[in-house]
């Protein structure tokens, strides 16, 4: 007895239909490139993993004051005086 998987159904893609998938040539405004595949010959993009902010490392420091914070600094009250 032979068991075909999806329930009895084929599972051909139909022909003509699809794109073609290529190898993609992508190029960063960094000057950086890399391969990936794609349905496009060549990809441009702004920012890649060797120059963005967050993946590098330069990403400038974020305020940890939170809101009650600011408001005790804006409003002069102090953790002594309350």
């Amino acid at each position: 007895m032979t068991w075909i998987s999806h329930g009895g159904r084929r599972n051909n893609m139909k022909k003509g239909i699809h794109p073609e998938y290529v190898d993609t040539k992508v190029t960063c405004a960094c000057g950086n490139t890399f391969t990936v595949k794609s349905n496009k010959a060549e990809l441009h993009l702004e920012t890649c993993d060797k120059c963005h902010p967050f993946y590098t490392g330069q990403q400038g420091a974020v305020s940890k004051t939170g809101r009650v914070e600011m408001f005790n600094k804006k409003y002069g009250f102090n953790k002594k005086t309350n």
